[in-house]
């Protein structure tokens, strides 16, 4: 049985405040990877609106809410290409913004996922917290949704590795200083839960402050399967099969070298990680 899915990242320069445009270049990107035979697209964090703003007021003109008019239009070229994307966008709901990442397939809007970890730094220091950790059934793979920051954090992967999520999908804004994150985080995440991990990066600077691109497919046992450059816009592509990700025992000789990272974990160890 071929289990096998074209997963692809679209690596972007975001134009701030301009959500005519960048909605203009996600269009672009969709109707580039549908003509490919992508089946899942991942686009950055805060995709539609831009990232770096100096207040919620600022904000407010680019954000919009789940079911608005861009999730509108994006679901029909989603159903032209029997295409499912995940797009970064600021949410708005009533007075709050969240940063949000909504799902988006040819029969319409599946879900979202708003940021559950916040740091100090451009428009995260206005928005509202999530307070949910949940899997998305495709019809190909479990996804999970993380953004950006919230990577730093291993109980949130692993709480999606523990719901089943085949993939974790991590749409982000990585500046200058974050290095860390495609040197080596998304490859620890990826290993210690067995799973696909999908980074979709920006590029480009805004309002001074530069990104450093480097989009990345990590396969579940932490090899960078696709990487993009620091400084160009790209599309990439690459087959992956989600099942592997469900092997959680890797045995290289029967009772002498195994392990199991989810199965040999000791909860009741754990406990301090739910006390503040």
């Amino acid at each position: 049985m071929n289990n096998t899915v074209k997963v692809a990242f679209a690596q972007i320069d975001i134009r701030r405040g301009n959500t005519v445009q960048n909605l203009a270049l996600i269009a672009e990107r969709m109707e580039e990877a549908g003509s490919r035979g992508v089946q899942l697209l991942i686009f950055p964090e805060c995709a539609l609106s831009g990232y770096v703003y100096q207040s919620a007021e600022e904000a407010m003109p680019s954000a919009e809410p789940l079911h608005g008019t861009s999730s509108t239009y994006l679901v029909t070229l989603c159903a032209k290409w029997n295409l499912y994307v995940v797009v970064g966008f600021l949410e708005r709901e009533g007075d709050t913004l969240y940063n949000s990442a909504m799902v988006l397939g040819p029969e319409g809007v599946i879900g979202s996922y708003r940021k559950c970890h916040l740091p100090i730094l451009g428009i995260d220091r206005y928005v509202g917290k999530g307070d949910c950790l949940s899997v998305i059934d495709l019809p190909f793979a479990r996804i999970g949704i993380l953004i950006c920051y919230d990577v730093r954090f291993p109980e949130a992967c692993r709480s999606l590795a523990l719901q089943g999520a085949d993939i974790l999908v991590l749409p982000t804004n990585w500046p200058q200083g974050a290095e860390s994150s495609p040197d080596f985080l998304t490859r620890a995440r990826a290993w210690e839960n067995r799973i696909f991990l999908i980074a979709c990066n920006r590029v480009g600077v805004e309002a001074g402050v530069t990104f450093i691109g480097r989009s990345q497919v990590i396969a579940p046992s932490g090899t960078i399967l696709a990487e993009a450059d620091s400084r160009e816009q790209e599309l990439i592509d690459i087959d992956i099969d989600p099942t592997v990700a469900r092997e959680k025992r890797i045995v290289i000789e029967p009772g002498v070298f195994e392990f199991d990272p989810i199965g040999g974990r000791r909860p009741e160890l754990y406990t301090r990680l739910t006390q503040k």
